[in-house]
């Protein structure tokens, strides 16, 4: 079983040629990832001298390593959200995962992005006979607010969508689909490359100072003077950036990938080929392989060191239950990414210092990261980047300084919800 990501084998991390770094530049981009990348295509495009630092490879982190679902999704309701930051807001920050979700695919059009792209559908399934209903009015929701195709699939009828009788039925909303996110980032790479952006990776930054003029970074390869700084880090935050760090709390997110499968049972299995999340407090979210010939099945992971074999044999135990037609199937790969979680859970753009950030995705980078780095850009040229996602930074965590020591007892309390849960399967 491979520990590294599925998307590796059709998708290697490019290896680049290091060249000098230029003392000056208009715009740093801190971070080569989805958010970063989108950042640099914009300014590079607008003429700017764009320099791009990672400490990694690029494409490393998460942009390689999620499971290439078009969600956009919030966290919190709409009714939360207004709780949170008012009614108005609220309703303008879940319009705008749609214009971000269309966006993303415009641009998938109009750049020739090779990912994988097809616009399947999403199911979410009612984990409990209490589900459904709340799942059903969703779908109302987004057919009456927003002109989205989304219906509810009562339990008589999900085998037409799904095959397994785990779920009290569900909805289905018909503009989330799948990609490959490692092609997804090496097409973004190529075309930032193409528009003039200089990329410096293996390159860590180690301090950034606000001067009377600009930005002084330094990098583990030279100091550069910039104009302008966009920071795009998300769940790859170090200790060079410890006021960023404090907001953002990295979780391991794992996916799991099973050995081919054969037609037939991938088409009794996942006739309609859509991506799938279900009502669960640990976010199970699944989908076949781009070629349709594998399911690749993720969920949260509580670990915070090594890779230890327990997540794996968990992920595979819960994707059994819903499939037992899996229960001989290998396991391929298992490999897990770091997600951006904040206390508002709800992703962010904002200001601090002058300096841009785009961050805080909460899982749902491949439709915000490409967004927020976009619309960051716009701000540093001046033109219209205005953004629902765009004010004050989220607050820091109570007594985290970036060891993420409440993951375990959090994901404990999860756990324990979704035995209470599953407790009213059995009763009902």
């Amino acid at each position: 079983m491979k520990s590294d990501p599925y998307w590796w084998d059709a998708a290697p991390l490019r290896t680049t040629v290091p060249v000098p770094v230029a003392q000056t530049a208009d715009v740093v981009v801190v971070g080569a990832g989805y958010t970063g990348l989108s950042a640099a295509i914009t300014l590079a495009r607008a003429g700017r001298s764009v320099l791009v630092f990672d400490r990694q490879r690029p494409g490393e982190g998460a942009s390689s390593r999620n499971g290439g679902i078009t969600s956009g999704n919030l966290r919190p309701s709409l009714a939360e959200m207004t709780r949170s930051f008012g009614e108005e807001r609220a309703k303008a920050i879940l319009a705008e995962s749609k214009l971000a979700r269309e966006d993303l695919y415009r641009f998938i059009a109009e750049e020739k992005i090779a990912c994988d792209f097809a616009l399947t559908g999403r199911f979410a399934g009612a984990a409990a006979p209490g589900d459904y209903d709340g799942l059903a009015r969703d779908a109302d929701y987004l057919r009456e607010a927003f002109g989205i195709e989304a219906y509810a699939v009562p339990r008589s009828e999900q085998r037409d969508v799904l095959g397994t009788r785990y779920y009290y039925g569900g909805n289905v909303r018909m503009d989330i689909g799948g990609l490959h996110p490692g092609k997804l980032h090496a097409e973004m790479l190529r075309v930032a490359l193409a528009a003039g952006a200089v990329l410096h990776a293996e390159t860590a930054i180690s301090g950034i100072v606000q001067e009377a003029d600009g930005y002084r970074v330094t990098t583990s390869r030279g100091t550069v003077k910039a104009r302008d700084v966009i920071v795009g880090t998300n769940g790859y935050t170090d200790g060079s950036n410890s006021w960023l760090r404090r907001r953002l709390v990295p979780l391991r997110s794992r996916i799991i990938a099973t050995e081919p499968l054969s037609p037939n049972l991938m088409g009794e299995l996942m006739p309609r080929r859509m991506m799938i999340s279900d009502t669960r407090n640990l976010s199970y979210y699944y989908r076949p392989s781009p070629d349709g010939t594998r399911i690749l099945f993720g969920g949260r992971d509580g670990t915070r060191a090594g890779d230890p074999s327990e997540p794996t044999d968990r992920l595979r135990a819960t994707m059994v239950e819903l499939f037992p037609e899996l229960a001989e199937t290998e396991i391929t790969h298992s490999w897990f990414g770091y997600v951006a979680m904040n206390r508002d859970m709800v992703p962010r753009i904002f200001s601090r210092d002058g300096m841009r950030y785009a961050t805080g995705y909460c899982g749902s980078g491949v439709v915000w990261a490409r967004w927020a780095g976009r619309k960051a850009a716009l701000q540093v040229l001046g033109q219209d980047g205005s953004s629902a996602l765009d004010f004050r930074p989220p607050p820091a965590v109570p007594f985290y300084t970036g060891r993420p020591w409440f993951i375990p007892p959090y994901m404990a309390w999860l756990t324990l919800q979704d035995r209470r849960k599953a407790r009213t399967r059995t009763e009902g």
